[in-house]
């Protein structure tokens, strides 16, 4: 992040084209174009000059017009394994796109120039990629599949088979849209493939390769809960395929709500260099991340400097209260180690505030096929952002129905009850520091 903004840098010849993509990353409030590049060369300078988060890039530029930014990409991700990548073509031949995710769909976006400027799929796909998701243009899942359908050598199941793959459906929920168990339908999957192979001409087995290359990125992304055109917290995708929920359906859950901020960040920000400044918020990601993920917690967003997560959903937990409380101390404690390690670098440190809690919010399935996003709604998820703001570096605030029912596992000093914005009655709330602990 640069400023709490995702840093991009741009590649593509044409003068125009990088012009009108500048145009429109830097119309999105958290995105920052930090430098663009005309070719292989310069893009690999740029890159190493300025750390960057996102990489978007045309494929053909100088010197030969042929896979320059595609070969620029992939060096880049050898030096900088966090780089997220956008590949923007005005092709949709799909061999492109093999090219690209023939070694792993996380952190790549495959995107149609000529569809760029379609709502915001830009933005999106920088988003997508700058947290490792990954997103390609409709049109070329179409032309990934279209040479292989309708050769009437298909079954009437094997042809839903087929489609259900192209689309980036995992295997669960392949097997759940046939009611068939999962290991059946991988089974009916990989003979839809040694049938296409077997009887196929030269033009089709290249469309089988192509296919396999598909479905291999599809169950990379259902490994870490996500589909190639989507990106959604641990857990949640599972629970879609198992329950077959809809876009827009909710459900109310009891959980416990977690926000955490750097305080002073905003200065930080700006005295320090900002790709060490990248660096430290990669590495707090992380930590943060692992001490979420500790608890069976489940990360909700990460946004500049801010985390958000939920204890309870997707999944419901009776301890949700008790693994928030210990997620937010090892947040804590985690952190202050890294801060230990930075202070040796000469570099700053960060210190935390973190906001905790407890009720009933509605955990919600948002957006369209293309892409989705779960979140939890509620009063709840506004107290905990606004307890975050109350609680200093290194402390920890808690909302009384948080306290209700940690009990005595939080050693706490009341705070004054005062009135935040959207309440009309005196919230109550306790403080806690992080090396107050617990009594569990």
């Amino acid at each position: 992040m640069h400023n709490g903004r995702i840093s991009v840098i741009l590649a593509d010849d044409n003068l125009i084209v990088r012009e009108g993509v500048r145009a429109l990353l830097g119309a999105e409030p958290d995105i920052e174009v930090l430098a663009v590049a005309a070719d292989h060369d310069e893009l690999i300078a740029e890159a190493r000059a300025h750390e960057p988060q996102v990489v978007v890039t045309d494929i053909r530029m100088p010197p030969n017009f042929e896979q320059e930014g595609i070969e620029a990409a992939k060096e880049i991700r050898k030096r900088q394994p966090g780089t997220g990548v956008v590949v923007l073509s005005q092709y949709d031949d799909p061999e492109y796109a093999i090219a690209l995710l023939g070694g792993g769909a996380a952190g790549y976006a495959f995107l149609l120039k000529d569809r760029v400027g379609d709502g915001d799929q830009l933005a999106r796909a920088v988003r997508e990629v700058a947290t490792g998701g990954s997103m390609l243009d409709p049109r070329i899942v179409e032309a990934l599949v279209r040479p292989v359908t309708g050769t009437g050598e298909l079954t009437t199941h094997e042809e839903k088979l087929l489609r259900m793959v192209a689309e980036g459906r995992p295997i669960k929920a392949i097997a759940a849209a046939e009611d068939m168990t999962p290991a059946a339908a991988a089974d009916d999957v990989e003979r839809l493939f040694l049938k296409l192979a077997r009887g196929a001409s030269g033009g089709v087995e290249s469309s089988v390769q192509r296919l396999q290359m598909l479905h291999r990125a599809i169950v990379e992304r259902e490994e870490q809960g996500e589909t190639l055109s989507r990106l959604l917290p641990g857990g949640v995708a599972e629970k879609l395929c198992r329950d077959g929920w809809r876009i827009g359906q909710s459900e109310k859950l009891v959980v416990t709500v977690l926000i955490s901020d750097i305080r002073g960040y905003s200065t930080i920000a700006e005295y320090a260099d900002p790709s060490a400044l990248a660096a430290q918020l990669n590495t707090h990601r992380a930590k943060m991340n692992d001490a979420i993920l500790a608890e069976d917690g489940t990360v909700m967003l990460f946004m500049g400097d801010a985390v958000m997560a939920v204890f309870g959903a997707p999944v419901p937990q009776h301890d949700h209260a008790e693994r928030a409380l210990k997620a937010a101390l090892a947040m804590q404690a985690g952190q202050e180690d890294v801060n230990e390690h930075w202070t040796r670098e000469g570099l700053c440190r960060f210190d935390l505030g973190i906001g905790l809690s407890s009720g009933e919010v509605a955990a919600v399935l948002l957006g369209s096929e293309e892409r989705l996003e779960y979140t939890v709604i509620g009063d709840n998820v506004n107290l905990a952002q606004r307890l975050q703001q109350w609680a200093g570096p290194g402390e920890l605030v808690i909302s009384e129905a948080t306290y209700q029912e940690l009990g005595d596992m939080a050693q706490v000093e009341p705070i004054e009850p005062a009135r935040v914005k959207g309440r009309q009655a005196p919230v109550r709330a306790y403080r806690m520091t992080a090396t107050d602990g617990g009594g569990q």
